[in-house]
């Protein structure tokens, strides 16, 4: 479950792995910079995605093997190692003790214990109910009837506060910036423009930073795959334009 820093649960259709600009303004639209994941071992053992390659060597490495040990019991080394030794996880064994070690950690009491138990318990009862309005837990459902996420990407929907799922865990997630979607201001020949609009002499841009190729020339809402083709465009008129500069 997906809460803000004064433990809302955060509305449809903001989910991890949905909306994630909607959900990125809703965050934000709280006046805090920070927001809360609460969830249980037996779901961070198989949902919990970390970014990097060095974070998921059974893929990187292209190791079948390594790949398929995520059926099995226990969290990936990578992270077990975030549980163990992160200072924004944190782990209990009752709502109560979560919420209280959660607003330690921020150093504030942003968090009220009933109101949190309120809202996971809401969400349990969704489990028992095949009608439930619950979307998160409709989507669970969904994501689970193809073989592959629900063996190795996708827990059994089941009751957060249920001792046997346990223990909890909360994780403080961060704000983080990543990329510009452009940044620079440039011209069909990929000159770098001054705030007059004029060509900087000179100085070119490619890739994402240029203000219409990389991330840019596919809008606000651009995916990541979808750089590769602007980033790969710029860099060729960049180098035409090089060349025409130098003659």
């Amino acid at each position: 479950m997906w809460f803000d820093a004064e433990g809302n649960r955060l509305s449809t259709p903001n989910f991890p792995g949905f909306d994630t600009l909607g959900t990125l303004k809703t965050i934000m639209d709280t006046g805090y910079d920070y927001s809360w994941f609460i969830l249980t071992q037996k779901i961070i053992e198989k949902e919990f995605a970390l970014s990097g390659s060095e974070q998921n060597p059974d893929l990187t490495g292209k190791s079948i093997k390594k790949v398929l040990k995520r059926i099995l019991p226990g969290a990936p080394d990578p992270v077990q190692a975030f549980i163990d030794y992160g200072e924004d996880f944190i782990v209990a064994d009752s709502i109560e003790n979560l919420v209280i070690k959660m607003n330690r950690l921020t150093g504030k009491k942003l968090l009220n214990i009933e109101k949190v138990r309120q809202q996971v318990e809401a969400r349990d009862r969704a489990i028992e109910n095949k009608f439930t309005k619950d979307l998160q837990v409709t989507a669970m459902i969904g994501a689970r009837n193809y073989l592959g996420d629900k063996l190795i990407r996708t827990a059994k929907p089941h009751k957060l506060l249920d001792p046997k799922n346990g223990p909890l865990l909360a994780v403080r997630l961060h704000i983080l910036s990543r990329k510009t979607l452009g940044g620079l201001q440039t011209d069909l020949s990929c000159r770098v423009l001054s705030v007059r609009g004029e060509p900087i002499p000179g100085l070119y841009a490619a890739g994402e930073v240029a203000g219409f190729g990389g991330g840019g020339i596919h809008g606000y809402r651009s995916l990541e795959g979808t750089f590769l083709g602007g980033c790969l465009y710029t860099g060729k008129r960049a180098a035409a334009g090089i060349l025409e500069y130098l003659r």
